[in-house]
């Protein structure tokens, strides 16, 4: 599995700048595109990290509630791998609830400094409570101990109630172990759809989905 958040990019000077105007002068054509679309989004997402963008695992996930009105929030991605791709929340928060009610998501991964996007349509479910465990093990003292101390999603009356929580949970585990909450871990969305657009100028720009069939994924060019 493989850990974009703390992969090391490659040692370069590369400038945004001058890397968006190279793709989008080179646009992207069917030829090179690689037939596994997790290989092809390994490719951009490494070249995203060798432009050192802000925070390249950074990824709009849309969910949608019991009446059909959509959401959208801004959360990292943690692990990918050939199964799919892997957040983690409160499972009691408002993402949570709403995937239990309907497990069908939307990913975007907005490198909009190198005109490119990536789009991924798919089902998300729990991952094993092992799996989110030896990732929480590895998160800063601190983000654990947000994890046991935020109510996410939930209403609360002021930001000093939040900080009240971090001092109970510091004085409650002190300097020892701080366990895998109950209602924390991850998701992985497994992809039925995955889009890849570059942008080329006068708003023509290159589109492929990838989408299953018999013989592994099909691709189709879309119009701009």
């Amino acid at each position: 599995m493989t850990d974009p958040y703390l992969a090391t990019p490659e040692d370069t000077d590369a400038n945004p700048a001058l890397l968006r105007a190279r793709f989008m002068a080179e646009g992207l054509d069917r030829d090179a595109l690689d037939p596994d679309p997790i290989r092809q989004f390994q490719r951009w997402y490494q070249q995203a990290m060798d432009a050192r963008l802000p925070e390249p695992n950074a990824m709009s996930l849309a969910t949608v509630d019991a009446v059909g009105q959509p959401s959208l929030r801004t959360v990292l991605l943690k692990l990918y791998d050939a199964d799919g791709f892997v957040f983690f929340t409160n499972y009691e928060s408002r993402k949570a609830r709403q995937i239990d009610h309907n497990d069908r998501v939307a990913l975007l991964f907005p490198w909009v400094a190198l005109a490119r996007q990536v789009k991924i349509l798919g089902r998300a479910a729990r991952i094993p409570t092992a799996e989110s465990l030896r990732y929480f093990m590895t998160r800063p003292r601190g983000s654990r101990i947000g994890a046991w101390s935020s109510p996410q999603s939930q209403v609360i009356g002021s930001r000093s109630l939040l900080e009240v929580k971090i001092a109970e949970m510091k004085r409650r585990f002190g300097d020892g172990e701080i366990p895998l909450p109950d209602f924390w871990g991850g998701y992985r969305v497994v992809p039925f759809s995955f889009e890849f657009w570059q942008g080329r100028e006068s708003r023509l720009h290159d589109r492929f989905r990838y989408t299953p069939d018999e013989d592994g994924w099909r691709t189709e060019r879309l119009a701009p």
